[in-house]
């Protein structure tokens, strides 16, 4: 083969006249001692005139893909075929040999068609002919060659248990690229895609770790790892979205299969871990089970602080999944305005509520720039915690009084009661700091879609601001299958003198049960019952809106009439029961509702009660929790059980979880000192299953105790308000 050079050999200039015309004397000498004692040491050919060395790429592939190794020729130079002066060398320097053979991997691999070629039989030209008598005298650099790299990592994935993940990569890089996935270091049988699924997942592959290799003819590179988490399987969770688990406030979660009385004692359950947050926690924690965040599954306990943030946590793990705060740019805190009941801080004080079909939580944040103070709702992603239709949303109004209008002013308002959304819309209702005035009662209700203001209602709107507020301990109002809402208003001005309709000429409620509905786009009082002392009672500053309203069950009477009903009570000790249908609005002389208990609460109710099967829970100041069984539709007169521990300031506010009607538990919070978590036996709450101090190690204390608790149970954990973050208690692990 004249005249031409091969593909994949490099050649250099031995020949002797060309050597001789480009080097000095001295060089020639010391080139041609070398190569004297190479050829001694090797035996090698030396090239004659008109004859050059080739060598062969050392990483010269076969068309099977194996390195052909290095070999030598010396072949013929056609000289006639060079341009005048042309070197007699290859395109590449001396020193780029040398670099080569030190450094083989700099040299790049021909493309696979051209060294199949010159497996094929062409190298057999070297010998002589077979070029077809053109020449080729320039040598085209072949496609540059390029090792895999990997764009798109694998990424982390927590799943339940029996569920499936699917790891993905992005890689390029000349063709083809080949893939492996490894689990803990060892290739996967079968795993040779871009994407890997695992099979149905187990709690003990928690933390498996997974990466991929990815591979072509010039190299490979290895992805990030990837890791599994495996939480319990998320059936046995179910969500709780709004304060005491529903709309009625019943505080049921009648879908737990974890918990039950036979597993809830010191030696199987306890306190698991503590989720630090950045302030107080007054709202009770939200959950969702089963969600879908940066491609992982989490059941996720949502936790809202007076610090105003907002945070997501791993509920099985305790992992902080985002964490948002809603002050607003050159915003600060909201001091308590001169009031101990939010002390030092007020940011966000009531239970939010979430849409998971909007993938929202609504919550409400109280801030402030100099001395301009602002209240506003959030609609945040519940997978991210960013902001959701537009907002936030300033919280505004104004209501007509006798003599013009009244207007919200956010700095004399504090949103304690929980929010409800009902309607397709978010209710907020305002309470003032202590009794500072001037103060109303304000209702104000935004689309939940849009958060546009869609009503407005003052249930106080000619008090002269003294009231009612609507604060209700840190309940929320309830609503019904209807959508009307009902909720209780704290002491304050109430006009013994009624209309023609039986409602008060000044339409201010002060000590009153509620029942609103929204008409024509407005929200109006369509019925009401206020107990006949109620100046009497709203003088002594014996609100009965210091509780909250819960809905029963529909329940049959005596003589077989299906009966709405609706039971609240406040600090007079009394436990009211109202007709829905016809709540007795007020008359001077007695109080025209479906039943009353007197006496039953000595210590008064600061709290919402409970409800489970034909069953009520209260738990009033300084007194026990009690049960009152109903029949007939009306509530026993004496507890039909009651627990032995009695509750300080502010009593409890209790909550159930139980498996449909069996291995049913109450939950209540104690505060005091240190707080403290009693479960007890719901069919009979004498038998208690469990407190945090019977481990006397300390082993679950969890700090000072907080007013307003209300636990959340789901899913095998029990989620508590402190201080300073969330108690998580569940069955040791």
């Amino acid at each position: 083969m004249t005249g031409s050079k091969l593909p994949g050999w490099h050649c250099t200039s031995d020949d002797v006249r060309e050597r001789d015309s480009r080097t000095t004397p001295a060089a020639r000498q010391r080139e041609s001692g070398r190569k004297g004692l190479k050829n001694k040491a090797t035996n090698d050919q030396v090239p004659g005139e008109g004859q050059r060395r080739c060598r062969r790429n050392p990483r010269l592939q076969s068309s099977e893909g194996q390195l052909l190794g290095t070999a030598e020729k010396i072949i013929d130079v056609d000289r006639t075929d060079q341009p005048e002066g042309a070197p007699l060398h290859s395109s590449r320097s001396r020193d780029e040999i040398g670099q080569m053979h030190r450094h083989p991997r700099s040299v790049r691999p021909w493309p696979a068609a051209l060294m199949a070629a010159l497996t094929s039989g062409l190298l057999t030209a070297c010998g002589g002919g077979g070029n077809s008598g053109e020449a080729d005298h320039t040598e085209s650099p072949p496609s540059a060659l390029v090792a895999p790299s990997i764009s798109t990592q694998p990424s982390s994935q927590s799943v339940a248990a029996g569920g499936v993940v699917t790891y993905s990569v992005t890689a390029a890089g000349t063709a083809p690229l080949s893939y492996q996935w490894q689990k803990a270091g060892t290739d996967i049988a079968g795993a040779t895609a871009a994407s890997y699924t695992t099979p149905a997942t187990a709690l003990a592959d928690d933390g498996t770790q997974f990466n991929v290799v990815v591979a072509n003819s010039v190299g490979s590179v290895v992805s990030a790892t990837a890791t599994l988490s495996v939480t319990a399987a998320s059936s046995a969770a179910a969500d709780v979205l709004t304060y005491k688990n529903d709309a009625a406030r019943t505080g049921q979660n009648l879908t737990e299969t974890v918990l039950t009385p036979a597993n809830v004692k010191p030696s199987t359950f306890g306190l698991l871990r503590t989720l630090a947050v950045d302030g107080k926690v007054d709202a009770q924690p939200l959950f969702l089970a089963a969600l879908t965040i940066s491609g992982g599954v989490h059941n996720v306990v949502f936790v809202a602080t007076e610090h105003n943030s907002v945070y997501a946590f791993d509920a099985d793990r305790g992992t902080r999944l985002w964490q948002v705060s809603l002050l607003g740019a050159g915003e600060s805190l909201s001091d308590d305005r001169g009031c101990s009941q939010v002390t030092p801080e007020i940011g966000i004080t009531s239970t939010p509520v979430i849409d998971r079909s909007a993938g929202a939580i609504y919550v409400v944040a109280m801030s402030k720039k100099g001395f301009t103070y602002h209240q506003r709702l959030h609609a945040l992603d519940v997978t991210t915690g960013a902001e959701l239709f537009n907002g936030p949303k300033e919280i505004t109004g104004t209501f007509p009084t006798s003599s013009g209008s009244t207007a919200f002013e956010p700095g004399q308002y504090e949103e304690r009661a929980s929010l409800l959304l009902a309607n397709g819309a978010v209710y907020t209702s305002w309470t003032s700091h202590c009794d500072i005035a001037p103060y109303t009662g304000w209702i104000i209700a935004y689309e939940a879609s849009t958060l546009a203001q869609t009503a407005v209602l003052n249930v106080a709107p000619n008090s002269g601001g003294k009231g009612p507020a609507i604060w209700m301990s840190g309940g929320g109002p309830a609503a019904d299958g209807s959508g009307n809402i009902y909720l209780l208003t704290a002491n304050g001005v109430f006009e013994a003198t009624l209309d023609a309709n039986g409602f008060p000429k000044g339409k201010d409620y002060g000590n009153s049960f509620l029942k609103l509905a929204r008409a024509g786009g407005a929200l109006t009082v369509v019925d009401y019952f206020t107990m006949s002392d109620e100046i009497a009672e709203s003088n002594a500053d014996k609100d009965l809106g210091s509780g909250a309203a819960m809905l029963l069950p529909d329940l049959t009477d005596a003589a077989g009439s299906v009966r709405h009903l609706a039971v609240g009570a406040g600090k007079d000790g009394r436990i009211y029961v109202v007709n829905r249908d016809s709540m007795g609005k007020f008359s001077a002389s007695s109080n025209n509702i479906w039943q009353q208990v007197n006496d039953a609460l000595g210590g008064g109710i600061f709290s919402t009660p409970a409800y489970f099967d034909g069953r009520v829970y209260f738990a009033d100041v300084d007194g026990t929790l009690k049960a009152f069984n109903i029949k007939d539709a009306k509530l026993s007169t004496t507890p039909a059980s009651q627990t032995a521990t009695h509750f300080g300031y502010p009593g409890s506010a209790p909550a159930i979880s139980a498996n449909r009607t069996a291995n049913a538990i109450l939950w209540a919070h104690e505060n005091g000192s240190h707080a403290v978590l009693h479960a007890y036996d719901a069919t009979d709450i004498s038998r208690e299953l469990y407190n945090s101090d019977q481990d006397t190690s300390g082993r679950d204390h969890f700090g000072t105790g907080n007013k307003f608790i209300t636990p959340t149970i789901t899913g095998g954990k029990v989620f508590v308000g402190t201080v300073n973050g969330v108690a998580v208690f569940g069955l040791d692990p």
